[in-house]
């Protein structure tokens, strides 16, 4: 994953537009449609202007990708969009094919999303 899409992912987890995005951060938002069509590579104070925007971020992953202990990407802490009950969705996945997600909904109605790959 290339780190123009693990920005993406932190839009995505926020449910922010690129506009809202770069003015929540505090940059122009040429400056980041730059960095999100490959363009151009983020500075360090772009950067650093994200992780202390989203200070659950991990700025490891948000730089190399990887995590400390290589498994999961940061966790978001967002509202969903659509709340639903636990009681709605209690499938469960038995496909020999692996897990790749990892969703934990809290009481709160926030909830905290965890990658394998």
């Amino acid at each position: 994953m290339l780190i123009q899409d693990r920005i993406l992912v932190i839009l995505k987890a926020n449910n922010l537009s690129a506009s809202a995005f770069a003015s929540k951060i505090g940059i122009n938002r040429s400056n980041l449609s730059h960095v999100l069509s490959g363009r151009n590579k983020p500075s360090l104070d772009f950067l650093t202007k994200i992780i202390t925007s989203y200070p659950n971020v991990n700025a490891s992953w948000l730089i190399t990708g990887e995590t400390r202990d290589g498994n999961f990407i940061p966790s978001e802490e967002v509202k969903p969009t659509s709340p639903t009950s636990a009681a709605e969705d209690t499938s469960v996945n038995t496909s020999s094919e692996g897990v790749e997600k990892i969703v934990v909904f809290y009481t709160n109605g926030t909830f905290k999303k965890y990658s394998l790959r």
